[in-house]
């Protein structure tokens, strides 16, 4: 009787390891774009809450260290965002109001920032809202 020898194969083919290896990188290529995506979008949503954060301040300065009158202004914050503020008088139209006999007045604030490095990227927020103030009679 002849003895019969078997062998068994012990680990695995090159052809085997360079397929695990390039599913491997293909797959690690696709976290890293997932993972800087989401910094990416993380970046933008931060720059817009600061916008957001300067634009409600201006807003909330008016009527108290800016006065409810006629009056247009802008500036920057941390040499990023640019402002601009523009108040003006805001009229009801309808029938039986008379603005004459009016004792307050409305104000129509708006408040625009603007941010970006001047490309394509350029990114803006606007607000606006209104605020009644007491009209000053001065025949009173």
């Amino acid at each position: 009787m002849k003895a019969s020898k078997i062998t068994k194969q012990q680990g695995f083919s090159l052809l085997e390891i360079l397929i695990a290896f390039s599913i491997l990188a293909l797959s690690l290529g696709i976290l890293l774009k997932i993972f800087s995506g989401g910094v990416n979008t993380a970046v933008v949503a931060e720059d817009y809450t600061i916008a957001v954060q300067i634009a409600e301040s201006l807003i909330a300065k008016t009527g108290s260290e800016i006065p409810l009158k006629d009056h247009q202004s802008s500036g920057d914050e941390n040499k990023k965002y640019h402002w601009s503020l523009s108040i003006s008088p805001f009229f009801l139209s309808g029938e039986g109001i008379d603005p004459k006999a009016a004792t307050a007045q409305l104000f129509k604030i708006n408040v625009t920032v603007n941010w970006g490095d001047g490309q394509n990227d350029d990114r803006q927020i606007q607000l606006t809202t209104l605020k009644l103030a007491a009209k000053s009679n001065a025949a009173s």
